[in-house]
């Protein structure tokens, strides 16, 4: 990398943080740039020192990408004060930070990344890529109900985008979303009148949680990865 970035892209990329996060870092004084104090909107390149705390933050880690089984209970958060931490569930010898979020009372697939720039292109709704759920919900439901939810609902003033549903049982469904609002499910579900029960993902674009246990972690096959790469325009990194 010759070209200089701006210093909380450069924490994004090394998988410390989020930018904001970044900002914050630099705004408490911890960040410096060759022994100065940093300041919001330095730029940085590979001949610059950066470090946090003191301690120096080497350039070009390799990317990594892991999926996980996440658990009910832990919470989606690399706050370390956070009982139950995605990141000291995983105990990763690496700095990773979850991509995206999976409510503390649901389980399933999440994927985990040290690449920062990647976040962002797996997420953005304009880009439609698929989330995989399986729902129980409180009772019998009618086949209206899934009609209903693939429709769209009225969800904090405005429509959730169409959707795929179908029924696996009395009370459970399978839906697949190319969003990822705020507990998004729990609230559609809620807006017709059922309580979810329980919700876990299976699978994130072509990434199943398929072959792991619960609490069980794994880094993408050789495959996963060149698909998720290409996927978001990246073929060939």
């Amino acid at each position: 990398m010759d070209q200089p970035i701006r210093i909380n892209k450069f924490f994004t990329e090394q998988g410390i943080c989020s930018r904001r996060e970044a900002d914050r870092l630099v705004e408490s004084g911890a960040v410096t740039v060759n022994g100065r104090i940093a300041r919001l909107g330095d730029r940085v390149g590979p001949a610059d020192v950066i470090a946090r705390d003191g301690q120096v933050i080497p350039w070009g880690k390799p990317p990594l990408y892991i999926k996980y089984h996440k658990p009910v209970g832990v919470t989606t958060t690399s706050e370390a004060h956070v009982n139950r931490n995605i990141i000291s569930e995983i105990g990763h010898p690496e700095r990773i930070f979850p991509i995206g979020r999976l409510d503390k009372d649901s389980s399933g697939l999440i994927l985990l990344t040290n690449d920062g720039n990647i976040v962002n292109e797996i997420l953005r709704t304009e880009f439609g890529h698929e989330r995989e759920y399986v729902v129980d919900v409180d009772r019998p439901f009618d086949d209206s109900f899934l009609e209903r939810m693939s429709r769209g609902v009225l969800v904090l003033g405005s429509q959730t985008k169409p959707c795929r549903t179908s029924r696996v049982g009395r009370n459970r469904f399978r839906i697949v979303l190319t969003e990822g609002r705020n507990r998004q499910i729990r609230r559609m579900c809620q807006g017709l009148g059922y309580r979810v029960t329980s919700l876990h993902r299976v699978r994130i674009m072509h990434i199943t949680v398929k072959g792991l246990g619960v609490g069980e972690w794994k880094e993408l096959t050789k495959q996963e990865r060149d698909q998720l790469l290409d996927a978001v325009g990246r073929a060939g990194n």
